[in-house]
């Protein structure tokens, strides 16, 4: 069945800079290593808190059942209309930082909101990544990625409820991890766009299945 979803671009047209609430635009003057003076148009968000090192967190949340030892595990994503795109895409959970919030408490917090799924930050050295940029060729903008493990068998996560803003239009649903490069095929084609976070995990997995890692 092909994408679809009751939203759509109405209108596109210039941001008010002085208005802005969530981003901007900058033009930034900067000398290359030849000593030329150069500009470069960027985007800019508004939303990172005083003293925090990042925008936000990325989610990649593991449904693990282990009264069901033997079974794949599946990863949480999520489908969410995007209007920069005009498209419904593929996408795992994520929000911004809140003031005075550590990656991982942000991690928990918007999991349990966007899926209502209660996890756990996997320990030691993988449960959070090193900053990564989303686009640094255009933006600043940047994110931890969050590595969680949901229990499936805990009764908190017998029958998940979301708690969504108003302006939140999100639908939840897992695949299996080692099938994800396949399932994101099979979305391109369904006419969804796949969030780069998505694109990349499915490659890594991907990768490591092709060359034995």
């Amino acid at each position: 069945m092909a994408a679809t979803n009751q939203s759509k671009v109405v209108k596109v047209e210039p941001l008010d800079q002085q208005n802005a609430k969530w981003a901007t635009l900058v033009k930034i003057t900067y000398t290359d290593p030849e000593g030329v003076e150069r500009t470069w148009e960027s985007g800019e968000r508004l939303t990172r808190p005083k003293g925090s090192d990042i925008d936000g967190v990325g989610i990649l949340a593991v449904l693990q059942d282990p009264t069901k030892p033997d079974d794949s595990p599946r990863v949480l994503l999520q489908k969410q209309w995007r209007p920069p795109v005009d498209a419904t895409v593929i996408e795992v959970p994520a929000g911004l930082i809140d003031p005075n919030e550590t990656a991982e408490a942000c991690a928990v917090r918007e999991l349990k909101e966007e899926t209502g799924y209660v996890g756990k930050v996997m320990e030691g050295d993988f449960g959070v990544s090193p900053i990564m940029f989303n686009d640094p060729g255009f933006c600043n903008t940047n994110l931890r990625m969050i590595h969680v493990t949901v229990d499936l068998s805990l009764p908190e996560n017998q029958n998940p409820q979301p708690t969504l803003e108003d302006n939140e239009f999100i639908e939840t649903f897992s695949v299996a991890l080692r099938d994800l490069w396949d399932e994101c095929k099979k979305f391109e084609k369904e006419g969804y766009a796949i969030d780069a976070r998505v694109g990349t995990l499915a490659e890594g997995v991907e990768c490591a299945k092709r060359w034995r890692l």
